[in-house]
């Protein structure tokens, strides 16, 4: 019955191969279930929850796990109309980067000379193999931090272990206490840990600026033959809904 669950449960979930072979088992846990069924007493009761449905798992979809060779850990989505959509610290096109975006493109211009682009949004990075992996995946509308405690941490948790456990070599950029806290499972004779404070504006100015995390990581990456990041994004995204190039406000 056990295994009858499981596979009900896989079947029930859209997510991109290699990540649903490493985390199907997850669907089928207890917590899992409660985590479904909260989610789904909010939106019956009329809460708004972001990102939309069919972005909630996008940081996988994004980036397989045989393509990750860089982690940013985040902590929940935005939960301003129209900013989350799945990826960590990013803006769909059309959405004006937030504070800790904005000094994190501050901090790519010191580190490496990259323009900040007119827009927030990160898919460029996450198709170079950079995991940019939320450990709460959804929150309700204007309630920062509002579904944490749900079951996401403990389900984030078991994705920083597959790649600790399956893969080598990765470079994982932990900003902030809350990061840290997660990365501790890491392995760092196998992986390459980067901490620094969060780039909020309340904390940046305490050692985010100047962490030279880019610059640090492309080295890590190419001292094992491996080409670096572009992290220069590009000055205009295709918007997902339109089809069509946009020039954010």
């Amino acid at each position: 019955m056990a295994a009858e669950a499981q596979a009900a449960a896989s079947r029930q979930v859209r997510l991109e191969a290699s990540w649903l072979r490493e985390l199907e088992e997850e669907f089928s846990q207890p917590y899992m279930r409660d985590l479904s069924a909260f989610l789904r007493r909010q939106k019956s009761s009329g809460k708004a929850v972001y990102p939309p449905g069919p972005d909630i798992f996008k940081a996988l979809e994004s980036t397989p796990l045989p393509r990750v060779r860089v982690v940013i850990l985040g902590q929940d989505p935005y939960h301003g109309p129209g900013q989350a959509h799945g990826l960590c610290f990013s803006v769909p096109a059309g959405v004006p980067a937030p504070p800790s975006l904005l000094n994190i493109y501050r901090e790519l211009e010191s580190d490496l000379g990259c323009a900040a682009p007119r827009h927030g949004c990160l898919e460029h990075w996450a198709g170079q193999g950079v995991l940019l992996l939320n450990s709460v995946l959804t929150v309700e509308a204007h309630r920062a931090a509002s579904h944490r405690g749900k079951g996401w941490e403990r389900f984030t948790d078991r994705i920083v272990e597959a790649l600790n456990e399956k893969r080598e070599g990765l470079v994982f950029l932990l900003w902030g206490a809350y990061a840290q806290r997660k990365g501790e499972i890491i392995d760092r004779r196998k992986h390459l840990v980067l901490a620094a404070p969060h780039p909020s504006p309340l904390s940046a100015e305490r050692g985010f600026f100047g962490c030279r995390h880019f610059s640090k990581t492309n080295d890590h990456l190419q001292s094992r033959g491996e080409r670096p990041i572009d992290w220069q994004l590009p000055a205009t995204v295709i918007a997902a809904r339109s089809g069509k190039p946009q020039s954010p406000r």
